[in-house]
């Protein structure tokens, strides 16, 4: 089978990684050895009419042109080093061997082209040799360059193309650039008309560099070179993006603005858990800024915000962990029928941290792991599993824990209420359940298609509406933090729906209440084993909070 140039895989970290994509005013620092062997590429997504500029790049020889037998392909025709050697110390290297003096000059050539759309939705990646770019034949030899074993493969001529980057004249639609390495003498120097404009279409471009000459000299290439679409330097396929977030920070303004002044209003009735509804939105609002900011800021001038980028990052898993401790703690009763949670909240802590520390480290390791310039080999490419996956991996393993903690607590604090006949209370839960539900469904089915979309021959979304992935897990979580604010939101009888002791002034019994605004019996004095929430049990012999043992939820009347 042919082996031919893999694009990256899609990957579940779709589904949950935020859309990293290389900066478009990109540095490069390498090494360009020469050798048939293997080639440099980068990539970029852009919107037509859109450009690559080459004009930041230099090239510059980092020999004195000669070059060591040795560290060549034995391929190679070794011509005579006797007169080569007789000129002096210098053409002899430190094991003793001799150095040949290059004969000729060499080129160094720069290829961009458009990748078809089906390349990026294939899982089996795109054949560049179906483009023009390299040969292959029915026996599965690929190669990029014309060298010896290349021509003998009948793949290129080895007249006017050795040593150059096999290109397919009849097949090739993209642009060329070539510099020519002297043979000796120290060389500096940069792309002759280095903008490259493209016009084949809005999608993903190829820029590949190859020193394939193996009698050439090593190059060093500095500096930098950058993709600009017909928007800006953004990368095309994450204009979407962009727009979608600044939408939602003018939706997580909106919802903050009318909360904090909802609980202005009614700062008497303020319970707790509204306070921390404030400040997961606030964490939002900072969050969308810092990623607007950094878009922004990006499409411009083509570099990355980084305080913002890594900030925005940090404070969004910071807010995802906080949403789903409070729910958690809220689903067990906090807040509404008592008012600690003992040693679980130990584990809640514990289970939050945890989810914290993998969520950052994989997307901090996304965001470091992307190499602009990579390198391909006539064996191809592969992806392996790497940190990320796992990462990724151990954080959907922590959601499903929080997600069964939740409905297993839901349902044991609604059965309380039920036989408590706190019937407001109940309803609450019951829509909170219901939304909860939702959203699992919801994720469910995203997922599924999430996968098919990736392990599908030919995925469904095409690469400019990938960002779609990681929107919809944005929407996602937002409906259910909106409905959450809305049915715990700032008003005269919020403290109805909140734990409440009730304390007698003067002698009698004391008595704790859990006042929902229903009337019951009178004769309804005592609460039995079975009225107590499941999460409440727990905590039977615990003291060591400071109060009295005998001040319980275990003790709780109904009101």
């Amino acid at each position: 089978m042919t082996q031919t140039r893999l694009t990256l895989p899609k990957t579940l970290l779709l589904f949950v990684v935020a859309a990293v994509v290389q900066a478009e005013n990109r540095s490069f620092s390498g090494i360009l050895t020469p050798s048939p062997m293997y080639i440099h590429y980068s990539e970029g997504y852009l919107v037509v009419p859109g450009s690559l500029d080459l004009s930041g790049l230099l090239f510059s020889t980092s020999d004195d042109g000669y070059y060591q037998k040795k560290n060549r392909t034995e391929n190679i025709t070794t011509t005579s080093t006797s007169s080569s050697s007789s000129s002096g110390d210098d053409l002899v290297n430190d094991d003793g061997k001799p150095n040949r003096q290059l004969q000729g000059s060499s080129k160094i050539d720069i290829v961009v082209f458009r990748e078809p759309d089906d390349c990026h939705r294939s899982t089996s990646g795109c054949d560049w040799t179906k483009l023009g770019v390299g040969a292959s034949d029915s026996y599965g030899n690929l190669r990029w360059c014309c060298a010896n074993d290349a021509i003998q493969l009948n793949m290129c001529t080895g007249k006017n193309d050795y040593g150059r980057l096999i290109l397919n004249a009849s097949l090739f639609k993209g642009s060329t650039r070539s510099i020519t390495i002297d043979a000796n003498g120290k060389q500096e120097i940069h792309v002759s008309s280095p903008l490259l404009s493209v016009d084949e279409g809005s999608g993903n471009y190829v820029m590949v560099m190859a020193n394939c000459n193996d009698e050439g000299r090593t190059v060093d290439v500095a500096g930098w070179y950058s993709w600009k679409s017909k928007g800006g330097y953004l990368p095309g396929d994450l204009f979407g993006a962009m727009y979608f977030y600044i939408f939602l920070a003018l939706v997580y303004v909106v919802l903050l603005t009318w909360y904090g002044i909802c609980m202005a209003i009614y700062k008497e009735a303020t319970i707790p858990i509204q306070k921390w509804i404030f400040v997961t939105l606030l964490m939002g609002v900072v969050e969308m800024f810092c990623k607007v900011g950094d878009f922004l800021l990006w499409n411009s001038n083509g570099t990355r915000f980084w305080f913002a980028l890594y900030f925005g990052v940090v404070l969004g898993i910071a807010k995802q962990a906080l949403s789903r401790v409070l729910v958690l703690m809220v689903s067990l009763g906090w807040g509404v029928v008592r008012d600690t949670l003992g040693d679980q909240m130990n584990k809640i802590i514990f289970l939050g941290s945890f989810f914290f520390a993998a969520a950052t480290a994989r997307d901090i390791i996304s965001i470091i792991s992307v190499v602009d310039m990579k390198t391909i080999s006539i064996d191809g490419e592969e992806e392996l599993i790497g940190i990320v996956e796992i990462l990724t991996l151990i954080i959907a393993i922590i959601d499903v824990t929080f997600y069964m903690w939740i409905l297993d607590a839901l349902n044991g604090t609604m059965q309380y209420l039920e036989n408590m006949s706190q019937h407001n209370k109940l309803r609450r839960y019951l829509r909170l359940r219901l939304i909860l539900l939702l959203s699992i469904l919801f994720a469910i089915v995203w997922g599924v298609f999430g996968l098919v979309d990736t392990f599908l021959d030919e995925g469904i979304l095409t690469q400019d509406s990938e960002w779609a992935i990681r929107a919809a897990w944005e929407l996602n979580y937002l409906v259910v933090l909106v409905s959450v604010a809305v049915l715990w939101r700032p008003n005269p009888a919020a403290k109805d729906y909140a734990f409440v002791m009730e304390l007698p002034s003067v002698g009698g019994d004391v008595e704790f209440t859990t006042n929902d605004g229903v009337e019951h019996p009178d004769n309804e004095e005592n609460i039995h084993d079975d009225l107590r929430p499941p999460s409440a049990a727990d905590d039977d012999d615990e003291n060591g909070d400071g109060h009295d043992s005998k001040f319980k939820i275990d003790d709780a009347v109904p009101t």
